[in-house]
């Protein structure tokens, strides 16, 4: 019964791939002569055109473009808003500096009791005297105690330091290393 078989009814070939050795439909490799049809160079010569992708990445460019703009503004915006904030937290830094050498200068007795007389108070004991002008107005105080930072410690040396420092000098001059002393008068000036 070898004999009996059958045999596909649509082809005598495999079915599946085709290719070379397979029996499938022969495939031209011959490439048409340069010039020979004019459809052929005009499609290899047509201008590019937008694509599906290409209209996607464009998309997707402008849409991180106005994402980092958007991001950029907000950025500079909170910079400003530190600039200021550190040019607000300068100015209370020198304002709370003030307000400690103010501080400072309250502890000083002598500040206090300036500040108590420009105010009209005496001391127990004293009388206040109020010197008027022309006018009859009250004259202001000239006179304020200054800062203490501003003055400092400088204070002039008792008068017998200054003599005991010349008596010193004295006992013990310095060397001139500088030009020695003249031998000779000039008397040129003086012929003229």
């Amino acid at each position: 019964m070898p004999e009996n078989r059958r045999t596909p009814s649509r082809g005598s070939g495999p079915r599946g791939r085709t290719g070379p050795g397979r029996g499938g439909a022969p495939r031209s490799t011959a490439r048409p002569a340069a010039g020979a049809t004019p459809r052929a160079s005009s499609r290899r010569r047509r201008p590019p055109r937008l694509t599906g992708r290409a209209a996607v990445l464009v998309l997707v460019l402008v849409l991180l473009a106005v994402s980092y703009a958007s991001s950029a503004r907000a950025y500079l915006q909170q910079r400003g808003e530190l600039e200021a904030l550190r040019a607000d937290i300068a100015e209370k830094e020198s304002s709370i500096s003030d307000l400690e050498r103010e501080m400072r200068r309250w502890e000083d007795p002598a500040y206090v009791t300036q500040e108590a007389r420009e105010l009209g108070y005496v001391m127990p004991g004293e009388t206040s005297y109020v010197v008027l002008d022309e006018n009859g107005d009250p004259l202001e105080p000239a006179a304020e105690l200054p800062d203490p930072e501003e003055v400092g410690p400088e204070v002039e040396p008792a008068f017998w330091e200054a003599a005991w420092g010349s008596v010193l000098l004295a006992g013990n001059p310095p060397r001139n290393t500088g030009t020695p002393p003249l031998t000779e008068i000039d008397g040129s000036e003086e012929q003229e």
